[in-house]
């Protein structure tokens, strides 16, 4: 380990799981519950919205889900670990710890659209947002933070999306493989 990646301690880049699990905890103890409880209002609000978003959003049990939160917890350990390794320098880790701020701002967004509570809303401005902030002035601090541009937050929201979207399938086809 060089001078340099000394200056990051283990809570910036380690912390990127610690803060994500408190947050999908969060989002696993209330995604089945309120889905099946705000989905119908919603799509009689929102009537432009495609029937194949509000049938997905509807069919999201908690095994699934758990399931999903768990393949997740991988990517995000797995990347975090790299962090870790590389004293916040990893390209992957900085990616992801802007997509974990960035999706934290999509859950401040989806509550402000439906005008009230979302899964994950909660968690966003007390762990995910202060957190993200945080390890970011720890990294410029060490002298490792990245420049971001626009196109590295489109890139980042894009990885978030394809991982999420990429532990659903995998959820999916387990448990249909049962």
């Amino acid at each position: 380990m060089t001078d340099a990646s000394r200056k990051v301690e283990a809570t910036v880049t380690l912390g990127l799981l610690a803060a994500w699990a408190v947050h999908d905890a969060e989002e696993m103890l209330m995604v089945p519950r309120w889905t099946r409880s705000r989905v119908p209002a919603l799509r009689d609000r929102f009537p432009k919205v495609p029937e194949a978003v509000w049938r997905g959003l509807g069919s999201v049990d908690r095994e699934e889900f758990a399931t999903a939160v768990a393949a997740m917890a991988v990517v995000v350990g797995l990347t975090a670990g790299e962090g870790l390794r590389t004293g916040g320098r990893s390209v992957v880790y900085q990616t992801a710890l802007d997509a974990f701020g960035l999706h934290g701002l999509v859950h401040l967004a989806q509550a402000a659209v439906v005008r009230g509570y979302t899964p994950g809303s909660v968690t966003t401005p007390v762990v995910v947002l202060p957190f993200t902030v945080w390890a970011r002035s720890r990294l410029r601090a060490a002298g490792v933070l990245r420049p971001v541009r626009a196109r590295d937050l489109v890139g980042a929201l894009g990885l978030a999306a394809v991982a999420t979207a990429g532990a659903h399938a995998l959820s999916r086809g387990l448990r249909r493989g049962r």
